[in-house]
Order: C-alpha cells, then structure tokens, then sequence
C-alpha cells in the first residue's frame, strides 16, 4: 500500500512539469529508437546478404586458380591458369560429396541484336549450371551435352539482355544474337533473380557452352573457375576438403607445398559477410547507445533540480515521520518513470522510424524482439542508475534544515 501510495505521489509530481519531464525524456526516446533501428537494420542487411547469397545457391562451392591471399593481392584471374579441364574431370570422378559440377570461363563484350547493342559478360558452362546456381527457365530450354561437345552456338539469355536488345517485344527464344560478332541462337530466357550481395545484376548474363567460349571467344584452353554444388549444406565443408585433397594429388602438389588453387563454400561467404555486417551493427549501436548515455545524465540532472525545488517538502515529509527510505523510494519512482516513459515513447518512435527507412529508402529491416527488450531493460536500469544518488540525497537532508531552506 505504501509502494502505490508513492508511485502517486511520483506520478503526480512529474505530471506537473509535463515540459521539463518531456525534454528530459527526449534523450531517452531517441536513444531508445536509434538502438532499435540500428538493430534492425544490422539484422536487416545480414538477412538480406544471407538471401542473396542462398539465391546463388546454398551448396555452391567455387573452385578458382591462385592461392587464398585474403587481405594481400592477387592477380588477376586472367593472369592464373592452374585450373584445366584435367582437374575438372578428376573432381566430377573422385569426389564422392558433389551433385553438379561445371567448368567455368568468362569474358566481356558486346551483346547486339540488329541495331540494339548492350555491354554484358558471357559465361561458358555446362548444363549442370542452372542446377548449381537453383536458377530456372522462364521460356526455352537450356543447351546439352551434346551442344558442349560440338561447341555449339546456342546460347541463355538473362531478364536483362532481352529488356535492352529485344526492344520491340519479340520473343527472344529462337532469334539470333551477336557476341562479339560470333552469332548465337537464343535457346532459352532465365527467370529473374535480381542483384546479387556485390550489388551487380545477375540477370545481365549470357549463358553459353563453356567449349564455345574457350574456343570462339576467349581463345584459351584453361579454366577461369570451376563451380560445384555439394550434396547437401551438411556436407559443403567435407565437400571442400575433399576437393581439394583431390586437387593436391592432381596438381602433385608435396605436403610442404601451398596450393595454387582456392576452394569456398557459400557457408564461409555467408559467414564472412554476416560478421562484417555485425561488426557495422555493434559500432551504430554503439554510436546510438551515447543518446542513451545523454538521456540518463539529463535524468540525473533534472532530479537534482527536482530535489532543490523540494526540499522544504522533503523535510516537512520527514517532520511528519516519513523515513528517509520512502524519501529514497518516491524520488526513484518518479527517475523510473521518467525512463520508462521515455522507453516506450522510444520504442514507437523505433518501429516508427524502421517502417519509414524500408519503405521510404528501401534498405531491408528486421526488427527482434530482443532489440525492443534489451533498449526498455537499458531504460529501466538508467532510471535507476541516474535517480538513485540524486534520491540518496534527498533522503539524506536534514529535516530541520531542509525546513529552513530559501
């Protein structure tokens, strides 16, 4: 009876500084809804980056030339050609952990189709491509065996070559195409799957046998990449070790010896990606929380101030036989009640703010359910952090004194 008989007297006495109690909440309401939009734009990207990554499809694994020299240089690709067809045929007929596997080459240039032309990149594979990459046919269908063999002139086309050279809205399926100037019969349309994590368009693709493409374009007889897919997520890393255990023995390579080659799955991508954009997430926590930080010093404050303007109150409540502990208690209630407030007043203004960044700027959001807690439990702990030494001294006054107090 006592707690709610103070919780009153809390209640009404912030109830009658409505302005000074909102300024004071203002840094709390903002802190609060910076750290929830922080948050959910943190989990929002690393969503959007894992959905990205997972379109290419989850149990991809590349195998590409030239050691792994993260954070030093590496040459071009072009200037690598440790991978060859050889080693491709050994990993589709020793590794027991990979569904699909491709040759992959890769080259830029111009896509023209009369009079429209558009610069785009063409990829030689084999059919096993669309299975690796979960990628499916809009119209058409995709180039065979039989087309690699013969290094036939048929070709796949991305959402994005039809929209910029089919400009008259004439199925493209069955019309000719030009690449740099070596004609290719479109066989098929891919569905569209948008931009990838790197922000480019994976629609702006042309997909063509990967013997065409050594052959008539690119000139060379070695391989940019070899692209895989595991049998399962499960088994993506033991696919990567057993590749290149195979690799090693293809290349004799001796136990001393670094490789020349790089296999990823798309499970280090995804992590690499993930932590990257959880350590962003922590600085603009970071950053947001100083406004929690600024809000609790402007509680502190505005107490102090409060426990000056009441200190005749304060001791005519001790005269009368208040204890110092209920003095303690009604100015903490009313610290709390002041960061709770300012809590949820922060916490609406923090969905608020998500709802208006998607759908306004478009940048992916996702909002947890413990940013929201964790921002009121912080409220709660600055109003009792920042209240309790304004309190203390309240309930520390001397009654005869305060009563005196001008």
């Amino acid at each position: 009876m006592k707690l709610l008989k103070l919780f009153k007297i809390a209640f009404k006495a912030v109830i009658l500084n409505k302005l000074r109690t909102l300024l004071t909440m203002l840094g709390i309401i903002i802190g609060v809804a910076s750290v929830i939009a922080m948050l959910a734009i943190g989990e929002g990207s690393k969503e959007s980056i894992r959905a990205s990554i997972t379109s290419m499809g989850s149990n991809m694994i590349s195998i590409q030339p030239g050691a792994d020299v993260r954070g030093g240089v590496r040459r071009s690709r072009t200037e690598m050609q440790s991978l060859t067809l050889k080693d491709y045929e050994a990993i589709k007929e020793k590794a027991s952990l990979l569904s699909y596997v491709t040759p992959s080459v890769d080259g830029g240039g111009q896509v023209i189709n009369g009079s429209n032309n558009w610069p785009s990149t063409i990829y030689g594979v084999n059919p096993d491509y669309l299975s690796i990459r979960v990628w499916d046919l809009q119209s058409g269908s995709m180039f065979t065996d039989a087309d690699v063999k013969s290094a036939g002139k048929v070709a796949v086309i991305g959402k994005t070559i039809v929209d910029n050279v089919f400009l008259e809205g004439i199925d493209p399926v069955g019309q000719m195409i030009r690449f740099n100037n070596i004609p290719f019969k479109v066989i098929g349309v891919l569905e569209e799957k948008g931009e990838n994590t790197s922000g480019l368009d994976q629609d702006d693709v042309v997909i063509a046998p990967y013997t065409t493409v050594q052959k008539r374009i690119l000139a060379i007889d070695y391989l940019r990449e070899i692209i895989a897919s595991a049998v399962s997520e499960d088994e993506a890393q033991n696919a990567v070790t057993e590749v290149s255990g195979i690799l090693r023995v293809q290349h004799k390579l001796a136990e001393n010896e670094d490789d020349d080659f790089h296999v990823r799955s798309m499970d280090e991508l995804i992590s690499t990606s993930s932590s990257t954009s959880e350590m962003l997430t922590i600085l603009l926590v970071a950053v947001a929380s100083i406004s929690l930080l600024i809000g609790g010093i402007g509680i502190m404050n505005i107490m102090y101030v409060s426990v000056k303007e009441r200190t005749k109150e304060i001791g005519l409540r001790m005269a009368v036989g208040g204890k110092g502990s209920d003095i303690l208690m009604q100015f903490l209630i009313e610290a709390i009640l002041i960061s709770i407030t300012g809590g949820l007043l922060g916490v609406i203004l923090g969905l608020g703010s998500t709802v208006f960044i998607e759908k306004f700027l478009h940048w992916p959001t996702s909002v947890s359910l413990y940013s929201i807690v964790i921002s009121f439990a912080v409220c709660a702990v600055t109003g009792i952090f920042f209240g309790w030494y304004p309190a203390r001294k309240a309930s520390a006054l001397d009654p005869i004194t305060a009563l005196r107090y001008e």
